[in-house]
């Protein structure tokens, strides 16, 4: 695949980057340059290769999904002027 001035002029303009017509010979031959690699890259067999989350083995950590108040709710509160059970009072701001 390859692309032309007016292809280069559109990316530009979906960009809303400002590209005099001096630059777009340089551009096309850039972008031209990165769909090559694209290209390259895609003639590579990865036929049964895993997927990698990371560069070494590892497995992710994970935690419980349990719902709780962190444990930590008097100290959340505790530099609020106002409170109950637990709860910032706040002033009614809405008629």
């Amino acid at each position: 695949m390859s692309v032309d001035a007016a292809t280069v002029r559109r990316i530009a303009h979906l960009a809303r980057i400002a590209v005099s017509e001096a630059e777009v010979p340089h551009l096309q031959g850039e972008l031209n340059a990165m769909l090559a690699f694209v290209e390259q890259l895609s003639e590579v067999n990865v036929d049964g290769i895993e997927p990698m989350t990371s560069v070494t083995p590892m497995d992710m950590k994970k935690r419980q999904d349990v719902v709780n108040d962190g444990e930590i709710a008097d100290d959340v509160v505790k530099n609020s002027p106002d409170t109950v059970n637990r709860f910032f009072l706040v002033p009614k701001v809405v008629e």
